[in-house]
């Protein structure tokens, strides 16, 4: 991991206070400490931009292949993912849920030699990436690699696709049945979208 990335992710995150302590429900259902909140770093697009240029400038210095589309998850991924587009002068799309699977709509379609990179903000479990991964193979395309600015897991998240992380923290989380001791007392809030719990 390049220390100066992940340098870069932390100040970004900590200056506008989106580093946050207290007892949280991921949207993956898990309880964590910690969390890493990327809507306040996308309300300062100078955050946002300088993050996403670095995330870019990772993917080009990674892979081996020319990126012709980004396409993100909604509603998280859309901005870094437009960012990262903009940054790599691509085509940008979503996709979005249709009776609860991701699918490309609006118009969106990739040609047969797209080569895709799918843009995540953060990744805790992976699930909101490998469910774009697979939309992106529903319409017959293998994407080539998938990105984000934080990976939460730590390397354990396995995305079934190459893998790079602008920061890479081991940030711990809990099934509500067996939180830690800090954690039972304290109320939770839910600063997530999926509405898990």
């Amino acid at each position: 991991m390049n220390d100066r990335n992940h340098d870069l992710v932390m100040r970004e995150f900590s200056e506008c206070g989106a580093l946050m302590k207290g007892h949280f429900i991921l949207s993956s259902g898990l309880h964590s400490d910690t969390y890493l909140n990327k809507s306040i770093v996308s309300m300062y697009p100078d955050r946002t931009e300088r993050l996403c240029r670095a995330l870019a400038d990772k993917v080009k210095a990674e892979i081996n292949s020319p990126i012709t589309h980004i396409v993100a998850p909604a509603m998280g991924g859309i901005i870094f993912g437009y960012e990262t587009a903009r940054a790599m002068n691509v085509p940008f799309m979503y996709v979005e849920r249709v009776d609860g699977e991701f699918q490309l709509r609006r118009g969106f379609s990739l040609p047969d030699n797209a080569k895709v990179l799918v843009v995540e903000d953060i990744v805790s479990t992976g699930l909101s990436a490998r469910e774009c991964v697979e939309a992106i193979k529903a319409v017959g395309v293998n994407p080539v690699a998938a990105a984000c600015l934080i990976d939460r897991s730590n390397g354990k998240a396995a995305l079934g696709v190459p893998f790079i992380a602008l920061a890479r923290l081991e940030v711990e989380a809990w099934p509500k049945d067996n939180l830690p001791a800090h954690l039972r007392d304290m109320p939770a809030v839910k600063p997530g979208s999926r509405g898990l719990a």
